[in-house]
């Protein structure tokens, strides 16, 4: 299944902060990364984090689509619960 993020880094920590609307994207799960967007480093330590937050191996987690972007769309096993 497919799991639309909006990614905030340079965050203090590392949390999910929760579900809102987003005009560009419909609705998202906001999550605050203390890794910089710089080379990437965002990108993996969302993917990490989202991985270690749903109870899956790094592998299980896939960005598909917003590398350069704040939203992202992840695949992720279907039936996997979601915050």
């Amino acid at each position: 299944m497919k799991l639309v993020v909006l990614a905030v880094p340079n965050a203090s920590r590392s949390e999910i902060s929760g579900w809102e609307d987003d005009p560009r994207a419909g609705r998202v799960l906001r999550v605050r990364i203390a890794a910089p967007p710089v080379e990437g480093k965002a990108n993996a330590a969302l993917r990490d984090f989202l991985a270690k937050s749903l109870g899956l191996s790094k592998a299980a987690v896939v960005l598909e689509k917003g590398d350069g972007s704040r939203v992202k769309t992840f695949r992720i096993p279907d039936g996997t619960a979601l915050p």
